[in-house]
């Protein structure tokens, strides 16, 4: 009774304090690690420290077991499942924290660096798959299974599955296609040709989610969006040509009128949020001669799409109170009826 009590107390107890130890040891690191992080301006380590927080937890407790298992009586064969699970759990905790610690990484650095990748969950999604991927082809290759039936079964298996999910396949390359072309990004706005039109919030395996300006998600997907005749805004560039069409009456001398509307844009500059100054506000006598006036469009510059609501706005104003002080005239549309009595009508 005393043997067998030695032989499953011992293999425990120093499972138990190699395990503590180890806990202590790895508290201590990581306390010296956090105090060398705050000194550095770089945010890498940050994200590696804390990536590995968790995972070393089980690596503790892996190691202490396995020490347990090493210097215990069991059977060989006990032992050896027990070896395998350790083993599984160790494979599968390194595997999710590079996992982690690569998307964190991807995410947080790829805009900071300007680099051609988009950081959208696509992305992201992609480049965690494979990492886990590999990791559990490691798994099974530890067990002993053998990886090449595996592939030609998954190969075979896959043409039926692609059958079975061509819509969602078709989605999914689609979405990587618009990653690849970069004609759509992350951040745009874009203009369907639907109509709709809003912010590109994220480009997902199935589905590119867009934010509307009342702030509502449309979502297409890749598929159709792939397919569709798209404006984006946001290229070549975000700044764009603000055209403000404007009429006065046919007494209004062309010139005055032109030097006017320069005038306004110009003091607006500066003073109006998104309104730019290079290239100078300038003017064109178009669309010309109108049914009931001289139509004149005035062209700025505003930084973003969004930015010609308010600068339309405070413009307009400024134009009418302007052409007020000077008398010139914003005529309404009119026409000349010529009425005939009916005597003079053809018989």
């Amino acid at each position: 009774m005393n043997i067998d009590l030695k032989k499953i107390v011992i293999p425990i107890i120093i499972a138990i304090v190699t395990a503590s130890a180890l806990f202590v040891i790895r508290g201590i690191v990581f306390k010296l690690l956090h105090r060398w992080a705050e000194k550095t301006t770089t945010k890498l380590d940050d994200i590696i420290i804390g990536s590995l927080k968790t995972p070393s937890l089980y690596w503790c407790l892996a190691i202490g077991l396995y020490i347990g298992v090493d210097v215990s009586e069991l059977p060989k064969r006990y032992s050896f499942y027990f070896n395998k699970v350790i083993h599984i759990v160790v494979i599968l905790s390194i595997t999710i924290a590079t996992a982690n610690l690569v998307g964190k990484i991807f995410r947080n650095y790829v805009q900071k660096l300007n680099l051609p990748i988009p950081t959208t969950g696509l992305a992201y999604g992609l480049l965690r798959g494979t990492i886990l991927v590999i990791g559990l082809l490691i798994i099974l290759s530890s067990l002993g299974i053998s990886i090449t039936p595996l592939i030609t079964a998954l190969g075979v298996g896959g043409l039926a599955v692609a059958l079975a999910l061509q819509d969602t396949l078709a989605n999914l390359f689609a979405g990587i296609h618009i990653l690849m072309e970069k004609s759509i990004r992350v951040g745009d706005f874009i203009k369907l040709e639907t109509g709709q039109e809003g912010y590109v919030e994220d480009i997902t395996w199935r589905t590119t989610r867009v934010r509307m300006l009342p702030n509502n998600i449309v979502v297409i997907p890749n598929n159709k969006l792939a397919k569709s005749v798209v404006t984006n805004y946001y290229l070549p560039e975000k700044r764009m040509s603000l055209l403000i069409p404007v009429g006065v009456s046919y007494a209004s001398d062309p010139v005055r009128v032109e030097k006017i509307l320069v005038e306004e844009a110009k003091k607006a500059i500066g003073e109006i949020p998104g309104l730019l100054g290079d290239p100078e506000p300038f003017v064109r006598f178009i669309p010309g001669f109108g049914e009931s006036s001289l139509d004149f469009t005035l062209i700025c510059q505003v930084s973003e799409f969004v930015d010609q609501y308010l600068a339309q706005h405070e413009l307009r104003k400024r134009i009418f109170k302007r052409f007020k002080e000077e008398g010139i005239e914003i005529p309404f549309p009119h026409r000349t009826v010529y009425l005939r009595e009916e005597k003079d009508w053809p018989k």
